[in-house]
């Protein structure tokens, strides 16, 4: 027996139904550029809702292009636009796709490239010239030296060595067949801060040459007072000399450079000669000199003539002296640019004419030799001074003797490293 209440069945009720759109199946053959159609748009009960329109039912808007795909545009979407394509895919202006080269980058790799190759060209040529050195002046052995000064010192020696010489080269550059060796200029340069000087000694100051401990012979050997200055040179060589500038002015010597007739012509001419303005005209049958004023470029025969020549001045030695800074600065000023230094075949020459007859001290190492030329060449080039050593009359022997309280306030400004103010009357 039933226990519900009589009741009639309500009758079915519509229902809204939805139905969704189907996912299209992507066709393994499918290449970008081509249009996968939809399957059959779905379609919605229009009695349900009377606001449903005929528009409206006619299909399903996604929001999305009907085919919107990267590689070509098409149209679609909303408003029928055409599709955006991105940068990276973009064609060449040349036709074909692919990214847009990156100059950056290759800037950037290419300058590293060049750097690496800069760097070991420079260590690589600093190799093979350190090598070339002959550091064969032992300052050590130099005894009761003076204190160490604030400057940068160079002892630099042209000596009258005709080592590696033929009998021809010695007849051209009328050097004449002494044996041995002398000193045939002597200057100190001072590289400092405030200001680089340079100071010739004339090889025939009266001097004297202190006690010293031979260089070979390790033996003492006296005071030996009232001398040329040259003549320490010839008794026991680039240590005596040192020994006998530091006792006389007391100053001391921080480096040696000493270079001979042949090695001073060769670097000139390896530098294809160097630019002079020589103010006066004169000639010098002993040296070979023959020039006309005005400004002229020296060949290596001939910058050797204008520098050993003394005997057609009436100052004689000193005014060789001055000749002889004029010409080293012109020199370093010509030798020290880039157009030397950065052109391997203007360097290598001149290094190669240089450094196989240039005599340097132990401690000496091209970057001190470096800083040497460029001190020259500061000089040339207004940033400090030249001038001989202060002279005060004759000495016995046709010397010169120096002006002593002169010479002691100009060795105290160079080691204390202030503006040079001595002079020199002549």
């Amino acid at each position: 027996m039933n226990d519900w209440p009589d009741a009639q069945p309500e009758g079915p009720r519509r229902m809204r139904h939805v139905q969704r759109p189907q996912v299209p199946q992507q066709q393994p053959q499918q290449q970008y550029g081509q249009q996968q159609p939809y399957g059959q748009q779905p379609q919605y009960d229009q009695g349900y809702n009377p606001d449903f329109t005929q528009a409206q039912g006619s299909g399903y808007d996604s929001g999305y292009g009907d085919a919107q795909v990267y590689g070509a545009p098409q149209t679609g979407g909303r408003g029928g636009g055409q599709g955006t394509v991105p940068p990276q895919y973009a064609p060449h202006p040349g036709g074909g796709a692919g990214a847009r080269p990156d100059w950056r980058r290759r800037i950037k790799i290419g300058s590293i490239v060049l750097v690496v190759a800069v760097v070991g060209w420079s260590v690589g040529t600093y190799a093979w010239a350190s090598s070339r050195m002959r550091n064969e002046v032992d300052l050590a052995k130099v005894i009761e030296r003076p204190s160490e000064g604030d400057c940068t010192t160079y002892l630099i020696v042209g000596s009258d060595s005709r080592e590696g010489m033929s009998a021809e080269e010695k007849k051209k550059l009328h050097t004449g067949s002494a044996e041995g060796k002398r000193t045939d200029s002597m200057m100190i340069l001072a590289a400092c801060s405030s200001g680089n000087t340079m100071v010739s000694l004339p090889r025939d100051s009266w001097v004297t040459i202190p006690s010293f401990v031979g260089s070979e012979s390790g033996k003492k050997y006296a005071e030996r007072g009232g001398s040329k200055l040259n003549a320490a040179y010839a008794m026991d060589g680039p240590e005596l000399l040192v020994r006998t500038v530091e006792f006389n002015t007391g100053l001391r010597i921080d480096h040696y450079a000493e270079i001979g007739f042949a090695g001073f012509a060769n670097i000139v001419d390896a530098l294809g000669g160097v630019e002079l303005n020589i103010e006066k005209g004169f000639k010098d049958k002993k040296s070979g000199a023959d020039f006309q004023a005005g400004t002229q470029t020296l060949n290596g025969e001939q910058a050797l003539a204008f520098v050993r020549t003394r005997y057609a001045f009436a100052e004689s030695d000193l005014a060789r002296t001055k000749n002889q800074q004029k010409f080293l600065s012109a020199l370093a000023n010509q030798a020290a640019t880039p157009g030397t230094i950065l052109n391997p075949f203007a360097l290598y020459p001149t290094l190669g004419a240089g450094l196989d007859t240039l005599i340097v001290d132990k401690d000496m190492s091209l970057y001190d030799l470096g800083k040497m030329f460029f001190a020259m060449k500061g000089i040339s080039g207004g940033d400090g001074k030249s001038m001989n050593m202060p002279i005060n009359g004759t000495a016995p022997q046709n010397s010169l003797r120096w002006d002593m309280p002169k010479v002691k306030q100009l060795v105290e400004q160079i080691r204390n490293d202030e503006p040079v103010t001595v002079t020199s009357d002549r």
